[in-house]
């Protein structure tokens, strides 16, 4: 006869993992499979970890789902930007693709969801009310709470993009870094002086890596790095940026784009000003999209593998929700120059 359960305390959003674990004398893996209604857990343990849930009040929708014995056999892709701007960029398209391949034979369906500015409460009280086994996040501004929020609810959570305020929630990147610091060091060969770049938010990791990488390329060839615009992964943004650039320095010759949707407005800024690419100019984008082979003329760039990082933002939350230990708390896909006619 087992003790009975202590009656579940108030609900408490910041409970963690990390809690209940302690709380049962267990491991936060164990917690994890006992949470995720999976086997190979000890008839103790198990009940240690209802124990502690009751005593702490821990995602009681997400608890009772488990102690019910049942899984809602759903994830939730959640992108932080408006359905316009998801749905225009292939960017997005090619994640998707990624994290559908992954999904494939799994018998787990996918929740699409945009967040919006001033729906993030009833955003978490979806994903952390039971509908869900775990979460998928990209494209992330700023200090968002979102992932920290839902981890802490003891949601399992992976970041598309290196978090700027997530600290300890598993994320996967591209290398942005070394990628945008090889185009840097590609311009430099072409005997190219004045290099420029087109950054992406100040707000968003991508871009600051990308942005720290192309630095980094200049100053080891001792050239200014000066030239600075910022623009927001639109391609109106990224004619804008280019038209300031020309206007602050019209003898630039090299200008490295931190996304290929960006170079295409940039390649138009060029156009219209009579500089030829890549006699007068010469142009690196980063992503590699579809886009790039079919821009004019088709664009150099550094290409990250969109759809393998939707598959391995899956892999690894559906690791997690396998109860799997010891599992990486970030992956680093490489990244790799693809040369075309603009640079």
């Amino acid at each position: 006869m087992t003790d009975a359960v202590d009656p579940p305390k108030a609900r408490r959003p910041n409970t963690r993992l990390e809690e209940v674990a302690r709380a049962a004398g267990v491991s936060k893996s164990t917690v994890s499979r006992v949470i995720n209604g999976e086997p190979y857990v000890s008839s103790r343990a198990r009940e240690a970890v209802h124990q502690a849930i009751g005593r702490l009040g821990y995602s009681p929708n997400q608890a009772a789902r488990t102690l019910a014995g049942s899984r809602a056999n759903c994830i939730a892709l959640v992108v932080s930007e408006q359905g316009s701007r998801v749905l225009a960029d292939p960017f997005f398209a090619g994640v998707l693709r990624g994290v559908h391949a992954e999904l494939a034979g799994k018998r787990v369906q996918l929740v699409l969801m945009m967040s919006k500015e001033g729906d993030e409460q009833d955003l978490v009280n979806y994903l952390c009310g039971g509908h869900v086994d775990g979460v998928l996040v990209i494209s992330l501004h700023g200090q968002d709470p979102l992932p920290r929020t839902l981890a802490d609810a003891g949601l399992p959570t992976v970041v598309g993009g290196r978090p700027l305020g997530a600290g300890g929630v598993p994320y996967v990147d591209s290398d942005n870094f070394n990628g945008a610091m090889e185009a840097a060091r590609y311009l430099v060969s072409l005997g190219r002086k004045r290099i420029a770049t087109i950054a992406g938010p100040r707000d968003m990791a991508v871009g600051m890596d990308r942005l720290s990488g192309w630095k980094r390329g200049l100053s080891q060839a001792r050239l200014d790095t000066d030239l600075v615009a910022y623009g927001d992964f639109t391609p109106e943004s990224g004619a804008v940026a280019m038209a300031d650039l020309l206007k602050r320095a019209p003898d630039l010759d090299a200008v490295f784009v931190g996304a290929d949707i960006m170079a295409l407005g940039a390649l138009q800024t060029l156009h219209a000003h009579g500089k030829r690419v890549p006699e007068d100019v010469a142009v690196v984008g980063f992503d590699d999209l579809m886009i790039a082979s079919t821009a004019v003329p088709p664009l150099t760039t550094i290409r990250q593998d969109v759809e393998q990082l939707g598959r391995t933002m899956t892999w690894r939350l559906m690791a997690e929700l396998a109860g799997e230990e010891n599992l990486p708390p970030f992956l680093l896909l490489p990244t790799s120059m693809v040369s075309r006619s603009s640079a």
